[in-house]
């Protein structure tokens, strides 16, 4: 089963309140039972500790009243960098979940998570309830697990998982400008992210009619708020991009410019040796 990435619009770690817009990246993730040990292999980072994804198995079992069985086996593989803000974890949890769920269907009789509305934001719901217990996010992340599996832009209310707000986007293209550093949730200090909630509750409220400002002010404020060089998004703007700022927690600076035109953007842009990935909107 697959779920995508997203970048973020508004941080939601000050105030409850978070939006993201989906990207054409992909997480899939693959689940079989069998045997008499359970093994995860994370084909795109092996060494990447797998403690999420056990509970995702664990956990959506007990979703459906069954035991989990004694011998499993998942695979995962992700083109989406791990821990650099463009929702890896989110994404997990939702194609991990949507696997064990397809093959509790399949398998044991048992109707699974549907493509109803209700039946997706439970599942989406349940990941967000995994990754808090492997506490690889600070508010759950409804808003990221939404934008991935929706697409498109999505705004929410993390504290109550509640979805507000669900709209189309233009067709454009993202440049991805990923450090090698990465930013665990873990080391992210609160506080200096709390003392953004009036600025982040004034932005939730612009990111309804104009998700690009909003991204843009919202990576600013969190760059500052982590300590991080924005000035690689500021550069981006002047050259004509739609909006630039820092995604997530960061470190990644997600660039939104017009469709067909990442690559010749990228090109004009001095991305100082970050890695770079061109994908697009969903």
């Amino acid at each position: 089963m697959m779920s995508h990435g997203a970048i973020t619009v508004i941080n939601a770690i000050p105030c409850g309140i978070g939006a993201a817009v989906g990207i054409d990246m992909t997480t899939n993730a693959r689940f079989r039972t069998g045997g008499n040990e359970r093994t995860v292999n994370i084909m795109n980072d092996p060494a990447e500790d797998t403690g999420m994804a056990r509970i995702c198995v664990r956990d959506t079992f007990r979703h459906f009243g069954i035991d989990e069985p004694e011998g499993w086996s998942l695979t995962v593989d992700s083109d989406i960098p791990i821990s650099r803000g463009l929702k890896s974890s989110s994404s997990a949890c939702n194609a991990i979940v949507s696997s064990v769920s397809e093959l509790i269907s399949r398998e044991y009789g048992i109707a699974g998570f549907g493509a109803s509305d209700d039946d997706v934001l439970e599942m989406i719901r349940l990941g967000v309830r995994c990754a808090v217990d492997a506490k690889v996010t600070v508010t759950g992340a409804f808003d990221d697990a939404c934008a991935c599996h929706l697409g498109g832009l999505v705004i929410t209310d993390n504290g109550n998982n509640t979805l507000l707000k669900r709209a189309r986007v233009k067709e454009h293209d993202v440049i991805l400008l990923v450090p090698e550093k990465r930013i665990r949730k873990h080391t992210i200090d609160r506080e200096r992210f709390r003392m953004l909630a009036d600025d982040m509750a004034r932005l939730a409220k612009v990111a309804e009619r104009d998700w690009y400002s909003a991204l843009i002010e919202n990576g600013s404020l969190v760059a500052r708020a982590v300590g991080a060089d924005n000035s690689i998004a500021d550069r981006a703007m002047d050259m004509g991009a739609a909006a630039a700022g820092m995604s997530g927690t960061g470190p990644a600076i997600s660039i939104v410019v017009k469709k067909n035109e990442g690559p010749s953007f990228l090109n004009d842009l001095d991305h100082c040796g970050h890695e770079a990935i061109v994908t697009r909107t969903r």
